[in-house]
This record gives C-alpha cells, structure tokens and sequence, in this order.
C-alpha cells in the first residue's frame, strides 16, 4: 500500500492479510471485513471470531482481516523499547498512572522519552499511521480480492475504522455492524478520558462480585464496604508498593487499578478457569491484599508476578518490535488528533478526575506520548455523519469499562437514522465476545448479516 497516499506512486509498505473462506460456497454473499480492535495485530481475528459468530454467518461469508499499518506483521512501528522496560514500565504502558500522591511528573518525562524515542525509531512513518488511512488500505484490499462491496464487523477501535471506512468508501459498504463503539465527538485524549466514567459505569457489576466472594477476596459484604476497601487497599499499596524478585513491575496501587480495569473487560475474569479454584478477579484482590499486609504465599507472588510478565509476554509478537502492540495505540491516537501541549492541563484534568473517579486514579486524564508527539496530524479525521442508507447495526453493553454506552449514544447520533442501536443489560467490553452471549443482541446480528433485516428501532436487550 503507499506510504502517503497523496503520493500513490511513492514508497509503499506492507499490509498483511488473512481469509477464511465461506464454509458453503453455495451460499456464499460476499466477504466479511472483521477487526479486533485495539488498534491492534488482528490476523487472528477470522480464527477467534469465526467460533463466535453464527454459522449461517460463517457459511455465508468469507472471513478477511489485517494487520493495520504500523502493526504486527504489516510495516511495524518500533519505539525502542525492549520487554524488562515494558514490564518496569507497567503503569505507563497502557495508561499513564500518576504517582501514587498524584504527581504526574514522572508521566511527563515518560512521555517526552517516549515521543522521543518514537520518533528516532519510526520517525518516517509517523504521519502516515492514521485510522483513515488504514480506511483507504482497507478498501485497497476489498479490491484486491475483486469485491465491488464489503459487509463489516469491528469492535472497540474498530468501530471506529469501521465509521472512517463508511465516511469515506459509502459506496462500498454492504452490512455493517459495530460492536462496543467510540464517540466520532469523542477522538484523541478526549477518548481517552472516556476510560474513567467507563470503569465507574462497570463498577457496580465488580462492587456485586466482591459481595459475592466475600469470603476470598475480604473487601466487605456490602457494596458500599468494596468500594471502600477497594480503594484504601490501593491507597496502602501506593504508599507501600511491593516488591517481588520474580518480576520488575512494582506491586503497588496502579498495579491493582490496572490489572482491575483490564479483567473487567470481560465477565470470564468473574467466572473461575479451568483448575483454578477462584475466579481471577478474586485472586488478584486477595493477592494484592496479601501483599499489601505482608503475608503474601508463593501461589500469591506467583499470581501477581504472572499478571505482569505475562501481559508484556502476550503481547509481544515473534519477529515485531517487542513494544510495538503496546505502542501502536499512541501512534494512532497521535495520528487522528492532536493532543493538547500544556502540562498544566494535565494537571488540573488529572487532579479533578482523582476526585470525580478514584478508581482509575486520573491516569485516562494523564500526560502521555502524544502530549509531546514529534508530528501533527497531517488531515482532519473523516465526519461520521448520515450518508442516506441504513446499514448499520450498533452492539453495546450497558457496563463497558473501555468503550461506554455514551460512545455507542454518540455513534447512534453521528449516524443518525442509518443506523440502529441494540444495548444489552450486561457489563464488559464486547457484545460478541461475551461469555454468554445475550441472545436477542446476536440475534439481532444473525438476522441482518443473514437475512439484511435491521431492528425497526433501537432495541433494549435484557
């Protein structure tokens, strides 16, 4: 695909592809465009998803996804860093924690190194890595594969590649549907703020699981005793981490919060695994409580050292920069909008989120990489905006701690009568991947990517 694609004859870079075919040539519609999200590899969707999906849907559709430029096993983008850093690092990889007394200047000098080193290591593909591009590789392979339209399903960023794509190929859409979306009012560091009254809207779900388990986790027997001892137990541990000579990340009070929001995705994290005897969340609290009381077992250190190494394991990739799926996210962010460049900002946004929502500390307010980005966007992002066809289905669960149902509100408004809107009564982040999939909401997909039916109106799911 061109690097730049105002110079289409210029450098190209690579974009990989993968296909699973339809399980029924006979019934075959067409190609099913899949993303995971992220933004992130995604050349495994077809595989992961294929099992979710309906299997009318499977056999009518042949499943292809990508590596979005700058990702995974398509042209990478590399920010130097090596796995021990991305482990020690924990609390800024994914979100920029502050300090455990709130000081966010150990966030801006990561930051700055961060932009710094980026842009030494992939300076020259920078203003290149955008959602709208990606878009425009996206259409270069549907007619790559000689498909005059494509059907669509992405979830959390890929909502919003799907909307890009929508925005600026209308013509080539078939049937869209987007699960777990983004605000299109919503992009850069205000996405990222979203992240804070996500975890508070998923919370009650946690507050009940906490209820429920009482007995291992040791945070009380009503919602409101969770809650508080949930939040001193992570105020203990900011102000006495833990260290563990089995991995360099420290256990302290960004540590929990990171690790709570990220199981929250998804209720298998409340459920137990096969052979473990609790669920993980519950081992998680039961182990940092350990810890922060000086009484952690080898099962606890073992736990504890394992969420670390194995997050910064699992997302590393043979033969890809180790630190490039935990970098990418910036370099789209970076790409699609430009972040403000005051410190001070920062400061006052991270210190009023701390009060409005402790429990993710202020760090999706925080200074990040792309407050200090090396480029500027070089176009503004497509509008997502009614384009006179109604094609699109949107998926949401009422308690997503990543993409909330506000995002999904804004999508249905940005779209306006073209699209219909199906919420479910359930929390964590993806409709589709749920463990126990909401039956009226993957109805609801069947039926339109089956038979082209959307809802009359937007549906309410129990």
């Amino acid at each position: 695909m061109p690097l730049d694609y105002r110079s289409p004859h210029g450098r190209t870079i690579s974009v990989e592809v993968s296909r699973i075919r339809a399980t029924d040539p006979a019934k075959r519609k067409g190609v099913l465009m899949v993303n995971g999200g992220g933004p992130s590899a995604s050349l495994d969707v077809p595989t992961a998803f294929g099992s979710l999906l309906p299997a009318d849907v499977r056999a009518a559709y042949d499943l292809v996804s990508f590596d979005p430029r700058g990702a995974g096993y398509s042209t990478p983008v590399n920010c130097g860093r090596g796995a021990v850093e991305l482990v020690r690092d924990l609390q800024y990889t994914i979100l920029s924690f502050p300090a455990g007394n709130g000081s966010i200047a150990p966030d801006v000098a990561f930051g700055k190194r961060m932009a710094r080193q980026c842009a030494a290591n992939s300076g020259d593909l920078l203003p290149y890595i955008s959602t709208a591009n990606v878009a425009r590789d996206m259409d270069g392979i549907r007619r790559a594969l000689g498909e005059r339209t494509v059907s669509y399903y992405g979830i959390s960023w890929g909502t919003h590649l799907g909307s890009t794509y929508r925005a600026l190929f209308p013509q080539t859409v078939d049937r869209m549907v987007i699960d777990s979306s983004v605000d299109p009012d919503k992009q850069g560091y205000d996405d990222f703020r979203a992240f804070s009254f996500a975890m508070e809207d998923r919370w009650p779900d946690l507050a009940e699981f906490g209820v429920d388990n009482a007995g291992t986790v040791h945070l009380g027997t009503t919602a409101r005793q969770v809650r508080e001892n949930y939040l001193a137990l992570a105020g203990e541990l900011d102000r006495h981490p833990v260290r563990l000579a089995e991995t360099k990340a420290p256990i302290n009070g960004n540590f929990l919060r990171l690790f709570t929001w990220q199981l929250s995705y998804n209720d298998a994290a409340l459920l137990p695994a096969a052979g473990a005897p609790v669920p993980p969340m519950a081992q998680l609290w039961q182990s940092a409580g350990d810890a922060a009381a000086g009484r952690a077992t080898s099962a606890d250190r073992a736990f504890l050292a394992g969420m670390a190494n194995d997050l910064v394991a699992h997302g590393t990739l043979a033969n890809v920069p180790q630190d490039n799926l935990f970098s990418i996210g910036w370099a789209f962010s970076c790409g699609d909008q430009a972040w403000p460049r005051d410190v001070e900002t920062y400061a006052r946004n991270v210190a009023a989120d701390r009060v409005a929502y402790p429990l993710t500390a202020g760090a999706p307010a925080n200074f990040a990489p792309c407050s200090a980005w090396a480029v500027q966007p070089v176009e503004r992002a497509p509008q997502v905006k009614p384009i006179g066809r109604r094609n699109v289905l949107i998926l949401q669960n009422d308690r997503d701690p990543s993409t909330p149902l506000r995002g999904a509100q804004g999508m249905r408004r940005a779209m306006g009568s073209d699209a219909v809107l199906v919420t479910v009564d359930a929390g964590g982040h993806g409709v589709l991947i749920h463990p126990k999939p909401n039956a009226c909401a993957i109805g609801a997909l069947d039926a339109y990517f089956g038979a082209g039916k959307l809802p009359a109106a937007d549906v309410a799911c129990s």
